[in-house]
């Protein structure tokens, strides 16, 4: 039997069409939401999903603004996108693409963005407002995952969650989220990573497995308790073709499973999306 499919496109549609609600209300008081992206270099993949975002603003009516620099930029032309963006009233929250060309500093751009306009919610102010369960901009990729499982109806509450990963991404703030005090959280939650010896003696005991470690097909079905719930939140390519962390047999041990196309990534898109409506919402208070 199939695992029930984790629906990341079905879902994300539901999110935008919840925004567009949220921008005309925004829009009457004259409020036009702003996202904001800074890309450094050449990466393929950073600029087809830059392109994406910026896709996706145009369709839900809202305002977007790209800095683009090239792979010889000096950390000073970084910085000053960054304040660029931050001194910007038409842009509500900003993303600083990862990866950044060889010899320059990520970590100082990321912390020089005002942490109310941090769209990806990666700023440390935000991920330390996560682990005191404070209210702030949530990390893209683990909120996305977090209302995958809730919307497809996965217990979360009680469960033991293995995340293999422990990323600034993925896998340390969904490991925040998951066991705090809340509804669809409050989980038992085990961090493990490729380091790590007989991974699988590990996810045999998971009531959800989280893959988040970029490497390709490395959750095979002898690895999953039957009847799991397995996410595919790692990627990486071969040229162009993008590769999961979980293998394709997986689909007939688990109870639940996310595509490797159209699971994890649009729920990022639309995580992306809605942190920037909210931080245009709270500039009108």
């Amino acid at each position: 039997m199939s695992a029930i499919k984790l629906d990341g496109e079905l879902l994300a549609a539901e999110i935008r069409e919840a925004l567009k609600q949220r921008i005309s209300k925004l829009e009457r008081h004259g409020i036009k939401s702003g996202l904001g992206t800074i890309l450094v270099g050449n990466d393929g993949p950073s600029e087809n999903y830059v392109a994406m975002k910026h896709r996706d603003c145009k369709e839900l009516g809202m305002h977007s603004n790209e800095i683009k620099l090239p792979e010889t930029a000096t950390q000073e032309d970084i910085l000053s996108a960054v304040d660029s963006m931050n001194n910007d009233s038409e842009i509500h929250a900003f993303i600083i693409q990862y990866p950044f060309p060889d010899g320059l500093d990520y970590e100082s751009a990321l912390m020089q963005v005002l942490p109310h306009k941090d769209a990806d919610g990666l700023h440390p102010v935000n991920l330390g407002r996560l682990v005191q369960g404070v209210e702030a901009p949530l990390a893209c990729t683990p909120a996305g995952i977090q209302l995958l499982l809730e919307r497809f109806e996965v217990p979360i509450t009680g469960q033991h969650i293995v995340i293999i990963g422990r990323g600034l991404t993925i896998g340390r703030p969904l490991a925040n989220l998951l066991s705090l005090k809340r509804p669809n959280a409050n989980a038992a939650v085990t961090v493990v990573h490729t380091g790590v010896k007989n991974l699988a003696d590990y996810t045999r005991q998971a009531d959800i497995i989280i893959a988040a470690a970029g490497s390709p097909g490395m959750v095979t079905a002898e690895m999953v308790k039957p009847g799991a719930a397995v996410i595919a939140a790692g990627v990486s390519f071969d040229g162009k073709k993008l590769l999961s962390d979980v293998s394709d047999e997986v689909e007939m041990i688990a109870g639940w499973l996310s595509p490797r196309i159209g699971g994890v990534g649009p729920m990022t898109r639309a995580l992306l999306m809605q942190n920037t409506v909210t931080a245009a919402e709270l500039s009108a208070l």
